[in-house]
């Protein structure tokens, strides 16, 4: 558990530091682009390639982890014939989108528009190739490694983004001969494209001596076997990002007036960004819970640390959760205040992602079992709650309706994986303290409200305490502070001197 807490951290430098400090970009988004609508078409576009990264990498980065620990001798062979095979499909489709840009952009209604088409379609084909050498990377626990080039990609596109948006501007105000050659005023929005094309260029090409590093092989009759294992998880991962991505693609759909569709949508995109904390956490655990199970699997002790993984990530996930409805009142002010009405969406869709993490921690059984098909079926369960709730309560209540479309489409999904998990592969998960933890959470999300002063001070007061008992739970009842490492290096020498005295 110790060695997972320190891996979840390392690469949470990259994943929560790296991407808050992306998330940082949303507020200069909400004040330099001049609509919200604006934001809508990077939130809209954004969408559709998160859903086809999925489709560009085909579950071969499960797959890798499956057949590297399989065989460790030929995890090198693995990692080459994988690679070779997952570059060839993302030039195919880098290829197709330039040639078909502009029809492309016209379906898509970005026909004035058709190079940010052409853009992110080589964007996400780079991102497709590089998963696996960070999947590699995972693989050889080089978490600083994968960590640094994360950052460095999370840098380069921040520091690309100010250029554009903000120095540039600057710039043709008071020196407009330094950069009228390249630099288009109003072009805006594409920017944000471009800064992102420049920041994946220099990852994918940092990625190289790691790529270099490895003889090449393919074996053609591996790759089959890995194609068998992985394509099912390509179904799963397709539904599983629709669930996230659904609700932006077809948002502007269910309303005539398509600027009103963009201004919603760019609403509902910035404020669910401010949720991003909870996905954050999601997914560092994720980068060192994946590796850790498989190494696990054959451990007679497995199952008692799937289940501690499984209640010491709901505990946290409900300490963030606490921890980002008590502060709201802060943390509305990191977007403009002509997008504060959809704040209503945070904590619902804070819920959600609470219910996805546990819902993959509830899923490893197929991978370990080899039942993958089961995941695709969850999945499938799971995008058919999203559409339907998107499809009757968008209409009625706008974003609002997006919101519970994920609250419910993940709790359906982890309440399946559970029971239906619990017949392949049973664990004896403490549901007690986690449903203890959920009780005491609502019932401090619901005292919160008692305390309305006009007066922000005594809010965020009264919050933080209610906030502090929660952690006094933590710390009483799972997380006594001689257990914790660094604690503990005080701590035992106190108790080594009382044991001499006795």
């Amino acid at each position: 558990m110790q060695k997972l807490a320190k891996d979840t951290a390392i690469y949470g430098v990259s994943s929560i530091l790296g991407k808050f400090l992306n998330f940082l970009l949303v507020p200069i988004y909400t004040r330099v682009l001049k609509e919200t609508g604006d934001y809508g078409i990077v939130t809209n576009l954004y969408a559709y390639t998160a859903l086809l990264l999925v489709i560009l990498t085909y579950g071969m980065e499960t797959g890798f982890f499956r057949f590297a620990n399989k065989n460790r001798d030929e995890a090198d062979k693995v990692f080459s014939t994988i690679l070779t095979c997952v570059t060839f499909t993302s030039l195919i489709f880098i290829f197709v989108c330039v040639v078909f840009g502009q029809p492309i952009a016209n379906a898509l209604s970005y026909g004035s528009n058709p190079e940010y088409i052409r853009m992110l379609a080589i964007v996400v084909a780079m991102d497709a190739i590089g998963s696996i050498p960070f999947a590699y990377l995972r693989y050889k626990n080089r978490p600083v490694k994968f960590a640094a080039l994360k950052m460095v990609m999370i840098s380069t596109n921040i520091i690309f983004n100010l250029f554009f948006l903000i120095a540039c501007p600057w710039l043709m105000k008071t020196a407009p001969a330094l950069i009228d050659w390249f630099y288009k005023p109003d072009y805006g929005v594409g920017y944000v494209f471009v800064a992102n094309l420049i920041s994946t260029s220099i990852v994918t090409i940092a990625l190289l001596p790691d790529i270099l590093r490895v003889k090449f092989e393919f074996d053609g009759a591996l790759l089959k076997k890995i194609l068998r294992y992985s394509l099912p998880l390509l179904a799963l991962g397709i539904a599983g990002i629709m669930n996230q991505t659904l609700d932006k693609i077809i948002f502007p759909a269910f309303f005539d007036d398509k600027d009103f569709a963009q201004s919603e949508l760019g609403i509902y995109g910035a404020c669910f960004k401010l949720s991003m904390i909870m996905m954050m956490f999601t997914q560092a655990f994720r980068y060192a819970y994946e590796p850790f199970v498989f190494a696990q699997h054959k451990d007679k002790n497995s199952k008692e640390a799937y289940a501690d993984a499984t209640k010491y990530y709901m505990i946290f996930s409900l300490l963030i959760f606490l921890g980002m409805v008590f502060y709201m009142d802060i943390l509305k002010y990191l977007i403009k205040d002509t997008y504060w009405s959809g704040l209503r969406v945070v904590p619902v869709v804070l819920w959600a992602y609470i219910f996805q993490g546990l819902f993959f921690n509830l899923s490893l059984w197929y991978k370990l079992l080899d039942k993958t098909i089961y995941g695709t079926w969850f999945t499938i369960v799971g995008l058919s709650v999203t559409l339907i709730f998107n499809i009757v309560l968008v209409p009625k209540i706008s974003y609002m309706g997006s919101a519970w479309a994920s609250f419910a489409c993940y709790f359906v999904m982890m309440l399946l994986s559970y029971f239906i998990g619990q017949k392949h592969m049973p664990i004896n998960y403490d549901l007690k303290t986690m449903g203890l933890y959920t009780v005491v959470t609502l019932a401090l999300y619901g005292l919160s409200f008692l305390v309305q002063s006009r007066y922000l001070v005594v809010n965020l007061a009264y919050r933080t305490v209610l906030l502090i008992l929660f952690i006094i739970l933590m710390v009483k009842r799972d997380f006594p502070l001689s257990e914790i490492p660094i604690v503990k290096k005080f701590v035992k020498p106190r108790n080594q001197d009382l044991e001499k005295k006795d």
